[in-house]
Order: structure tokens, then C-alpha cells, then sequence
């Protein structure tokens, strides 16, 4: 029996629409009934998920249990959340409701080890995913070797997160601060990224860089088309 999608989503709103869009178009349909009923509940005011790890900020799983009983209502089939820090969250939502969730983390750490076989994968992420251990501890299962940002590195991360996706920024703005991390990473060792902050996706693009990279969103939409019983595009 196909499943529906579930999306908790608003960490941020453009990486919503991103993951609402991927879906969409990594989807083998010849007509619009062929595609899987999609709900979504884009709640932007979901307490920020580093600040919350990081600092003592306000808890957001309260929030985010409330987006999960809309789900709920709707009659979702499964939960996607494309928001990859969030994930440091899941074992407490996964406590809150019987759907299941399409885990992003491990979606992606699969397809390091598939796509770059043996390769040094660098993390791009926040400070709350990097400080969570998520991706090193799913690429350490995977055997797959990784690299961090260092501080400097970080510090730009966040600027091209936060003062630029997220605050709607021209690619201009944030440029410069996008290559400083990936040539310094580059340098330091890794052949390839992991695009782990779902704004990074939407930069590289934006950008019009051509990294060697997988970029978490997109795998957490193929896992979901498979999970609900559909295929994926040119599978």
C-alpha cells in the first residue's frame, strides 16, 4: 500500500520548499496522479535547533511536536524533516508519535559511501550538527573517513547560513565565504562534501558551483519516494 509524506518543515521555509520541490521532480510519473500525496507544515517559528544544543536556547520540540500532530491530522503516512540539525531531536519525537520517520542522516551517509568510495568527505554543517556528532558518528557507521571545519571555517559556514540563505541574501554576499571553506577543506584534505545544513544545497546552487558533493536533501526525498512505495526517477 503507497504511504503519504508528512512534512515537518520551516527550518528554514526555503529548504521546505527545496525538499516539497526535489520530491516532485525525483518522482517517476507520467501524470499528476502519479505523484505521492505531500502534506506540509511549514512552521517558521520552530525555536532555532543550534541555539537550542549550543546555548540552553528555548527547546523546539514542543513546536515541533505540535507540526507533528497536524501530520498527524492530515493522515500522514511517514515524517520527513528537512532540517538536518533537527535530527539531534528525533529520538524524542520518535517518543511523541506512531509515524514513522525517513531519517535524513542516515540517508546521506549511505550515499557518501556509494557515490565517493573510500574518498575524505568533508561535513559542511552548523555548530549544533557538527557539535551533535550526527554526521561524524552515521559516516563512522558507513566507514566512510570525514573531515570538519576548522573554527575559521565554521565561522564562515554559519555567515553563509544564516546572514545569507536564511536572511535572503544575494549569492554575491556570501560567496567569498562559501570557497574560503571549500578550498581551505579542499587543502586540508577533502576530495568531496556533505552539503549538511540544508540552506548549503540551495548556496552551491545559487552560486553555480559544481562540487563533488552530496547534498542531504535530495537524499532524504529518494528515501521518501522509495519508503511510500514509489519510484525514484531513472531507478
Amino acid at each position: 500500500m503507497k504511504k503519504s509524506i508528512g512534512i515537518l518543515g520551516g527550518m528554514g521555509p526555503m529548504a521546505t520548499a527545496d525538499l516539497f520541490q526535489k520530491i516532485t521532480a525525483l518522482t517517476a510519473a507520467e501524470r499528476d496522479r502519479d505523484h505521492i500525496r505531500v502534506y506540509i507544515d511549514s512552521n517558521a517559528s520552530i525555536p532555532d535547533r543550534t541555539a537550542a544544543i549550543l546555548e540552553g536556547g528555548e527547546d523546539p520540540v514542543p513546536a515541533m511536536t505540535e507540526s507533528l500532530r497536524k501530520l498527524e491530522l492530515c493522515g500522514a503516512g511517514c515524517v520527513i524533516m528537512p532540517c538536518n540539525t533537527a535530527h539531534y531531536f528525533l529520538p524524542r519525537l520518535v517518543e511523541r508519535t506512531e509515524l514513522p520517520f525517513v531519517n535524513m542522516i542516515g540517508a546521506a551517509a549511505a550515499a557518501c559511501r556509494v557515490r565517493f568510495p573510500g574518498k575524505t568527505v568533508g561535513i559542511l554543517a552548523t555548530m549544533g550538527t557538527l557539535a551533535a556528532g550526527l554526521y561524524q558518528n552515521a559516516l563512522t557507521a558507513q566507514g566512510v573517513p570525514f573531515l570538519a571545519p576548522d573554527e575559521v571555517e565554521q565561522d564562515a559556514l554559519m555567515e553563509v547560513i544564516y546572514q545569507g540563505v536564511k536572511a535572503g541574501a544575494p549569492p554575491s554576499r556570501y560567496r567569498e565565504a562559501f570557497l574560503s571553506v571549500t578550498e581551505g577543506m579542499t587543502g586540508r584534505g577533502a576530495e568531496c562534501f556533505l552539503l549538511a545544513c540544508t540552506e548549503l544545497p540551495l548556496a552551491a546552487r545559487d552560486l553555480g558551483l559544481d562540487l563533488p558533493a552530496v547534498d542531504p536533501t535530495e537524499e532524504l526525498a529518494k528515501a521518501a519516494i522509495r519508503f511510500c512505495g514509489y519510484q525514484v526517477k531513472g531507478e
